[in-house]
């Protein structure tokens, strides 16, 4: 009986060893510091909730215009952020390989030969007893003091530390969940990638666009220059028609220059995030219809839905990293032990190396009682702690800028569509106020400055209808890009629910 009492504390921490425990606390997930629903009212389109949710749309799906894709399909390839992110997940996937295999005894083994000579001087084969180091008997050549040979093969492990109160465990947890962060954090950098190369593709286009129209006002303006100056050569018109004619023209020509340059400096932008030279034949003639497309109203447009965005899931990987750090930190009050053990076997002789009586073992448990440390573990804690209110506060963050975010895009793309109507309006009426102040102006009825500003007044339009549908496709991109979408489908949602799917990544 009383071994058996003595044996039951043993088994009890062995199995609690086993059993994993930490002294982390249990993690409980921040509630979003947000409404329950997005932003309604006047900004706002109705939401029907009818549509796929945008997370599940692909951009491969979403974009679909094949120049345009095959520029962000470059662009992933080539893109040095994406190429960075990849390389910060293979280093905290190998730093969790690290901390995690402290989980596991490190065993090593070895072989020994040692060839020397002792001496006989004040050695008697009585204090020998024959069988000592240089003894013949030992198999030594020679007699006393003569050369020795001595092998020895061993497979041990050294200052393996028993997890008792979980300290290595949380450690490792931390490190995964770091690991997970940058999972994430590429995710992230991914949809950003897309939509950036997105939105300079359609500002390319834009500008293209622009350059297009201005060039045919430029057209239209030289026309009117010359039957202008043939009136002023028949006496019909006035030098100052002639002179306002002029300067029409030579304010298209200026336009055309300006696009000009903008349009190379917009596909400077573009070469920068795609990390290439986009060839020719990728770039946008203009800003057409048929480049995007998104469902009438993505599904689930309530704020939870904020918690699937990859930089939002980030924050929380950080979060439960802290978290697992205040067990490690706690872990750190408590005795350690270690367990350092060998076993071999040593002879004389390489041929009686593994015969009887020639077997060695050594068995050497330390158990380490912090002593002295109490204010720097009791340190630790407190800054594990702040770590992890900081943590809360960085989540709670990323959520509301989602938010704002998310209702931004809403608010434009609930307004954008009466924009492009009322400003394609405004295109015909002043396209039909030329046609009237060049009919006026031919018959004599007006003087040239109505046709000069009916000709500025059209220009004008036609450029904001090209800026307004621009503002259409790049607030679609914005709500794509803040619900959450813009992934590829050979792209996988983070490892948080099943970390053992990714191979030798297994969740602590």
């Amino acid at each position: 009986m009383r071994r058996s009492a003595r044996v039951r504390p043993v088994l009890l921490v062995a199995a609690a060893a086993l059993a994993g425990c930490t002294l982390e606390p249990k993690y409980f997930r921040p509630a979003p510091p947000v409404p329950a629903t997005f932003p309604t009212g006047e900004a706002y389109a109705p939401v029907q909730g009818n549509g796929v949710a945008a997370s599940r749309i692909a951009w491969t799906e979403f974009f679909v215009d094949p120049k345009l894709k095959s520029v962000i399909d470059l662009a992933l390839r080539e893109n040095r952020d994406l190429r960075t992110a990849a390389i910060d997940i293979m280093e905290a996937r190998s730093q969790y390989r690290v901390q995690r295999a402290d989980l596991l005894p490190t065993v090593t083994g070895g072989a020994s030969a040692t060839f020397g000579r002792s001496s006989n001087y004040g050695i008697s084969s009585a204090s020998t007893g024959g069988t000592g180091v240089g003894g013949t008997s030992a198999g030594a050549t020679g007699g006393l003091g003569g050369p020795y040979h001595i092998y020895s093969v061993d497979l041990g492990f050294s200052a393996y530390e028993l997890d008792l109160f979980g300290r290595v465990r949380s450690l490792s947890k931390e490190a995964f969940e770091q690991y997970l962060a940058t999972i994430e954090a590429r995710r992230a950098a991914q949809i950003s990638i897309v939509a950036e190369v997105a939105t300079d593709y359609l500002t390319l286009a834009a500008d293209n666009q622009r350059l297009k129209t201005e060039r045919v006002t430029l057209k239209a303006e030289e026309a009117t220059l010359k039957i202008t100056q043939g009136r002023f050569n028949y006496g019909i018109a006035s030098l100052l028609d002639v002179q306002q004619a002029q300067t029409a023209v030579e304010t298209a020509r200026s336009n055309v220059q300006t696009f000009i340059a903008q349009s190379a400096q917009d596909l400077n932008a573009l070469n920068l995030v795609v990390g290439a030279s986009v060839p020719a034949d990728l770039l946008p003639d203009g800003l057409g219809d048929a480049l995007l497309t998104l469902p009438e109203a993505p599904a689930g447009l309530s704020s939870t839905v904020l918690l699937n965005r990859p930089d939002v899931l980030q924050a929380e990987h950080v979060l439960r990293a802290y978290n697992a750090d205040i067990g490690a930190a706690r872990a750190a009050f408590f005795p350690t032990l270690s367990l350092t053990g060998s076993g071999g076997s040593t002879s004389v002789s390489l041929g009686q190396l593994f015969g009887i009586g020639t077997g060695t073992y050594s068995f050497n448990p330390n158990l380490t009682l912090p002593i002295f440390d109490y204010g720097r573990n009791r340190a630790n804690l407190a800054y594990s702690k702040a770590q992890r209110d900081a943590g809360i506060a960085a989540y709670e963050k990323a959520i509301q800028t989602a938010f704002t975010d998310v209702a931004d895009a809403l608010a434009q793309r609930g307004t954008v569509d009466a924009l492009i109507a009322a400003q394609e309006r405004l295109v015909a009426a002043t396209s039909g106020t030329l046609q009237l102040a060049q009919a006026r102006y031919q018959q004599g009825a007006d003087t040239y400055l109505s046709v000069l500003t009916a000709q500025l007044n059209l220009a004008s339009a036609r450029q904001t209808l090209i800026s307004a549908r621009l503002l259409q496709a790049s607030s679609l991109v914005a709500l794509y890009r803040a619900l959450g979408g813009g992934l590829g489908p050979q792209e996988k949602q983070s490892p948080r629910a099943s970390p053992a799917a990714e191979r030798g990544a297994k969740a602590p």
